[in-house]
């Protein structure tokens, strides 16, 4: 871990005013739903049985320190991002051949029908690219730079709280709850930045739906837009403020289906145009049309654990309607491709880029890269599991496998045993990457979380969201970008002794930057 850059932080509050912070948080935090629903830990089920209990988010009582310049680059660097991960999905052979390669069967990484199936006109893709800022360690006087933790093609979540939260912090200062200590002062209108995660995510979904056209059905129904979710969501208020804006904002109808009730309540007649008709259970003889699914779900493998569930993929997937993501862009976002680009000297960077409006940013996108390497038997390979295998050098490095939601990497000292629990099935080692770890400094803040604060060290992680929306390629056409923008941000605060940064998974905090020159 760095050493801090940061000066002395937060302000130091008295009695009086540390209570007036932490019921400010609570009562406008509940007023404008930046909320969740508790976890059973918390609340077991017997006691909400209905589950009509929200709670506070896990939020910071202050807005944590952040580099002005890290935070600038990571919002410029976005659009190229964007168009990267364009590129990547709209490539479908080197895609199949890829995850093919990296498929483990224990994981059901098998779409085997969607990676073939023709693929449709238009993707919209809802992304974020999360950033640590890297220090190096062996030099104090090193400028921070912004190192690539991973880049999420699927269930990008937080865009709701996130620009909640930012504006949680900027009406706690504007009620003075934080105290002047520092002269000139950290914390300021200009310090704060505005964040419009909500009205930009939501602007995106907007936009694919009126690129899908009118209703293909006959007679024609009612346009709408689906959001995919799980039955355990604890984070609904999140996905409910990007429903709600486009509901009011938009005037777009919007649902929300069980991943587990695809089948049930979805169905695609028979015509040419493959129309995706939606029957809401609460109102089954009023049929919708659905232009997009916007998937919050189905991202774990967990999920595909029965035929059922890859079949109610297959559905949609061979429907008319957009899908955000489709397979093939979902599989983009998989860290084995994250490995393949970011291996020193790997050619696929300048390929995906370099006829690209974003060429010019390919060094910019190489310099975020931290190393990472394949455990096979490629020379980088060899070179990662001569590191992975040995306790020593494995200290600086973290194993992580082919899944999303937090909870799942194996860190430092730990990753040797891993794999000797692994066995000698080289299979099961090509299923994970070995990444470098980055080192970012330390700040102090603290954490309202299940009604409880703590305080200490912290780390945090910036997560920058972007909107793409692209015409897929036919035959040797290669496609087009139609739509490109950067779309807010998201910063998730862990404690310094803590591995995982998902919030949802129990590990972190939604945060807001406040941001420095160092």
């Amino acid at each position: 871990m760095a050493t801090s850059i940061y000066s002395a932080y937060p302000p130091h509050l008295t009695e009086e005013q540390y209570a007036f912070v932490l019921s400010s948080i609570k009562d406008w935090s509940m007023s404008n739903g930046l909320a969740v629903r508790p976890s059973p830990a918390f609340i077991p089920n017997e006691v909400d049985p209905s589950g009509s209990i929200a709670v506070t988010a896990p939020v910071t009582l202050f807005p944590s320190l952040f580099p002005r310049s890290c935070f600038d680059e990571a919002r410029a660097i976005q659009t190229a991002y964007n168009e990267l991960y364009a590129a990547i999905a709209r490539d479908q052979a080197w895609l199949k051949d890829i995850v093919e390669e990296y498929r483990i069967a224990a994981q059901n990484l098998k779409p085997d029908q969607l990676l073939i199936m023709p693929i449709k006109d238009l993707s919209l893709g809802i992304f974020r690219s999360d950033y640590m800022v890297h220090q190096d360690p062996s030099d104090s006087t090193a400028t921070p730079t912004i190192k690539q933790v991973e880049f999420n093609t699927i269930a990008s979540s937080f865009g709701g709280l996130s620009t909640k939260v930012s504006q949680l912090h900027s009406y706690l200062h504007s009620i003075s709850a934080y105290p002047s200590t520092k002269s000139p002062p950290l914390i300021t209108p200009s310090s704060l930045p505005p964040n419009p995660s909500i009205t930009s995510l939501a602007l995106g979904l907007s936009t694919a739906h009126s690129a899908y056209g009118p209703s293909k059905s006959s007679p024609p129904l009612p346009l709408c837009i689906l959001f995919i979710v799980q039955s355990s969501e604890t984070n609904t208020f999140d996905q409910l403020h990007l429903s709600l804006s486009l509901q009011i904002t938009h005037g777009i109808p919007t649902f929300r289906l069980l991943f587990s009730d695809i089948l049930s309540h979805t169905s695609i007649p028979t015509s040419p145009h493959r129309p995706l008709i939606y029957a809401p259970p609460h109102s089954p003889s009023n049929l919708y049309e659905v232009t997009l699914c916007y998937f919050r779900a189905g991202y774990s493998p967990s999920e595909y654990a029965s035929p059922t569930a890859w079949s109610a993929r297959l559905q949609l997937e061979r429907s008319a309607a957009i899908k955000c993501p489709s397979v093939l862009t979902h599989l983009a976002g998989s860290k084995k491709i994250q490995q393949e680009l970011a291996t020193p000297d790997s050619p696929h960077l300048s390929r995906f880029l370099a006829n690209a409006s974003s060429a010019p940013m390919i060094e910019r996108i190489r310099s975020t890269f931290a190393a990472i390497y394949p455990l096979d038997d490629s020379a980088a390979g060899e070179t990662a599991i001569a590191i992975a295998t040995d306790e020593e050098k494995s200290e600086n490095y973290v194993l992580k496998p082919q899944r999303e939601g937090g909870g799942n990497n194996i860190y430092g000292t730990r990753i040797p045993a891993l794999l000797r629990e692994l066995g000698d099935d080289k299979r099961m080692w090509r299923g994970h990457i070995l990444m470098e770890m980055i080192k970012p400094p330390t700040t102090q803040n603290a954490i309202l979380r299940n009604g409880e604060v703590k305080s200490g060290e912290v780390i945090g992680e910036l997560g920058v969201y972007g909107v793409c929306l692209w015409r897929n390629g036919k035959g040797e056409e290669k496609g087009e970008v139609l739509e490109n923008w950067e779309a807010g941000f998201l910063l998730r605060t862990k404690g310094r002794e803590s591995e995982e940064g998902g919030v949802a998974a129990g590990f972190g905090a939604v945060d807001s930057p406040c941001l420095v020159d160092v």
